[in-house]
């Protein structure tokens, strides 16, 4: 059955012309091209380049997240490790193009290739530098990014005490951006600002919960709202209800997304102009809500991944007239040198899907008034249209630098809008219906004779609602012993301290900034938040035993550590390297130094602290803390797989997955059997990369074992099972009557036996 099926698919594969997968679509859309041609958007004589260049597939991009100190150690491990080799590498008989920084990019810190699947696989090193990119993307230290998406947050120059709203946030690479922005200086553990991520789709709120939390940031909540509706918030300010308003917004919107055919195929066959017609609308009512929300001063960029006037050059004027002067467009032409970019047009036309143009509303019949809108149009006087200068809109066309398209405009606010000057109640009716826009808004959207926003939408009670945020008080319990055990500061912020239930022992304990638990208190009855905070401390069962029933999290030691006094031994790079390549090394393992401190401490959760050394450029010059464990006669780092890999390789470890991905394999010339296979094993099985904190501690020899568990005969053995594993594996690849199931449930079933065995 299993053949039939197959071979039945392969002739309706054939049959439609897709037997190659994408490769075989046609790249043709007859109406595409003619729309584009008319618009004039293209300059003169590239238009052929301009439609060639969206059949090519996308370069990849990578982007170095740029708030953590060791940036910099992951560029320099990127170059000489990687970059060099691959310059020299020649694969079938052709030179391989390296890597090239984004020109415009700061600090050389996005870079893109051109480096297909293909090729990658018949490389060695090829491979290793994939796996590096994968390994480090998953850790936070990388992300996977459009070049073109790059450019929003760059232009919004943010500050670490800005307070930022991402309106349509998901899937959440511009917010991650966000976050490093506010993170510049890592010597400030909570900046005063803070981004708030909003995005309509409950699914996809989690792929930015997911984005967030890579970075580790106190600073950052997800909400689930309607970006045209999204409510107004209130703040304390001084002992008064305020309202709050933003100084940066990110207003990326939904798009037809024509600028994106290089890497959504679909685009091709389904491009029409009915889409920017359709989304229009939407489009210029989140905008309008998001100038609403914006303080005076503060700077709004709107862009979209679509190159139609309809979508981009038209909203910005419909939204400056809205304005009434108090909106600017902002002259970015020299924030990013080295983008190649074309300035806004100031005239454009529109076109039905059955190919009728109109360039004026008067043209258009009563029957189309529905689907078309005054506002999809250029202004008429020549006065108001010079006097908005929408020629500092910035369009990034794909041929100019081998990048997708994109439009981005960038506003400044310079008053309250009109609307807010005639309505001085504007807060308190934003006070009383904060699920959705202001009623004068409303109100003068219609006059204007534009959509307003959407009704209101009743509030959902499920889903975001089952974990509630629940913020201690500075004489809870639970800070007794913690307070005690790690000798918090006087300056700790206990009141930043959350737990995600009412009721039972506490498992985990997060911290936010001062700001954001300002925003959380006054808004628990208007906001949909899924998810804030970074998770500080961990229920250990048996740690009550140890004079703590909290243990440190590894996610927010950097947000903790500088209000740790104690429990602190400070390591050296060989030290790390035992730590995050043995188990459970004895005490005796570490130098001289950090074994005298550890000696001294008792057992127990500890932080693992290293101080770079500006005299000796060859080691990592950033510093690096790790959570760890003391017991009686050894120690240990909880650590992540993907952090400790990271860390391994700043110090200059090499580590990769074998072929099978059965676990890591390292080579710096240490033959003593550090790898920990049955450790990597067993965290592949049960998917742990990102829950090590969970482990139980009972497992860890924390409890006072005298003896590592793994000790060099059962290493052996373990070796050994995990290479009978791989070759039965590869036998089963080999054996044609052998499906893919039936492989899985084998390997799975083996590596069952080998983690019984450990």
């Amino acid at each position: 059955c299993s053949k039939m099926g197959k071979r039945s698919r392969q002739r309706q594969k054939n049959q439609t012309g897709w037997g190659a997968g994408y490769a075989d679509i046609v790249k043709e859309n007859k109406l595409f091209e003619h729309y584009y041609k008319e618009q004039g958007l293209v300059p003169d004589g590239e238009f052929e380049q301009f439609m060639e260049a969206l059949r090519e597939p996308l370069p990849a991009t990578i982007r170095i997240t740029g708030y953590k100190s060791h940036a910099k150690e992951i560029l320099h491990c990127l170059k000489e490790k990687y970059f060099k080799d691959i310059q020299e590498l020649e694969i079938d008989g052709q030179k391989i193009e390296a890597p090239q920084a984004l020109s415009w990019y700061p600090d050389e810190q996005a870079w893109h290739t051109n480096m297909s699947r293909k090729i990658i696989r018949k490389s060695p090193l090829l491979e290793k530098f994939h796996q590096f990119l994968v390994s480090e993307t998953e850790s936070g230290n990388i992300s996977r990014q459009e070049a073109v998406s790059m450019i929003p947050p760059l232009l919004l120059k943010i500050e670490p005490h800005h307070k930022i709203l991402d309106m349509c946030a998901a899937p959440g690479s511009k917010t991650a951006q966000l976050i490093e922005m506010l993170h510049s200086d890592m010597d400030v553990p909570f900046p005063e600002g803070f981004v708030i991520a909003n995005d309509v789709d409950n699914k996809r709120c989690y792929l930015l919960v997911h984005q967030a939390k890579r970075l580790n940031s106190p600073c950052i909540m997800v909400v689930n709202h309607d970006a045209s509706c999204i409510p107004t918030l209130q703040i304390d300010s001084d002992g008064k209800k305020d309202i709050l308003f933003y100084d940066r917004i990110l207003c990326d919107v939904p798009c037809s997304g024509d600028g994106t055919m290089r890497k959504n195929i679909d685009v091709w066959k389904k491009w029409t102009t009915s889409n920017s017609l359709h989304l229009h609308g939407l489009q210029l009512r989140i905008a309008v809500r998001g100038v609403e929300q914006l303080a005076v001063g503060g700077r709004m960029v709107y862009s979209t991944c679509s190159l139609n006037p309809i979508e981009d050059e038209a909203v910005i004027a419909a939204l400056l007239e809205k304005s009434e002067g108090a909106l600017e467009l902002a002259d970015c032409s020299a924030d990013l040198p080295g983008l190649k970019w074309m300035p806004g047009v100031t005239s454009w036309k529109l076109m039905t899907k059955e190919g009728q143009w109109f360039s004026d509303w008067s043209e258009v019949p009563s029957s189309r008034h529905t689907q078309i809108r005054p506002t999809m149009f250029p202004p008429k006087d020549p006065e108001k249209l010079a006097s908005m200068h929408l020629e500092r809109c910035m369009r990034i066309l794909p041929h100019h630098q081998n990048t997708g398209g994109f439009f981005v405009a960038v506003l400044e606010k310079k008053s309250l809008m009109p609307w807010n000057k005639r309505y001085p109640k504007v807060g308190k009716q934003a006070e009383e219906a904060p699920k959705g826009a202001s009623l004068t808004q409303e109100a003068t959207a219609k006059q204007d004779g534009v959509c307003g926003p959407p009704p209101l939408k009743k509030m959902r009670l499920f889903g975001y609602k089952e974990d509630p945020f629940v913020f201690l008080t500075e004489d809870d319990p639970v800070f007794t012993t913690i307070q005690s055990f790690y000798d918090l500061s006087p300056g700790f912020p206990k009141l930043n301290v959350l737990t995600r239930t009412h009721e039972g022992k506490k498992r985990h304990l997060y911290m936010v900034s001062k700001e954001l638990r300002n925003v959380l208190l006054n808004n628990s009855e208007r906001m949909k938040v899924i998810n804030t905070g970074v998770k500080v401390w961990s229920r250990n069962s048996d740690g009550e035993e140890f004079g703590c029933a909290f243990r440190l999290a590894q996610e927010g030691i950097y947000t903790l550590q500088p209000y740790i006094r104690s429990r602190i031994i400070r390591v050296s790079v060989e030290d790390i390297k035992v730590l995050l390549t043995q188990e459970n090394p004895f005490l005796s393992k570490l130098e001289d130094d950090a074994h005298a401190q550890a000696k001294k401490l008792g057992m127990g959760s500890i932080v693992l602290k290293y101080i770079p050394n500006p005299n000796n450029p060859a080691e990592p010059q950033c510093p690096i803390q790790l959570c760890g464990w003391r017991g009686k006669t050894s120690i240990r780092a909880f650590v992540p797989r993907n952090e400790r890999f990271h860390y391994l390789r700043m110090l200059g470890v090499e580590v990769f997955r074998d072929k099978q991905g059965l676990g890591q394999k390292r080579r710096d010339g240490d033959k003593e059997g550090k790898e920990e296979v049955a450790d990597e094993v067993e965290k592949e099985e049960e998917g742990a990369a990102e829950n090590e904190e969970d482990l139980d501690l009972e497992n860890a020899n924390e409890n006072g074992s005298s003896e590592p568990k793994t000790d060099s005969a059962c290493l052996n053995t373990l070796k050994t099972n995990v290479t009978f594993t791989s070759v039965i594996f590869n036998n089963c690849k080999e054996m044609k009557e052998t499906n893919k199931n039936h492989q899985n449930h084998l390997i799975i079933t083996l590596r069952n036996m080998l983690l019984y065995h450990t």
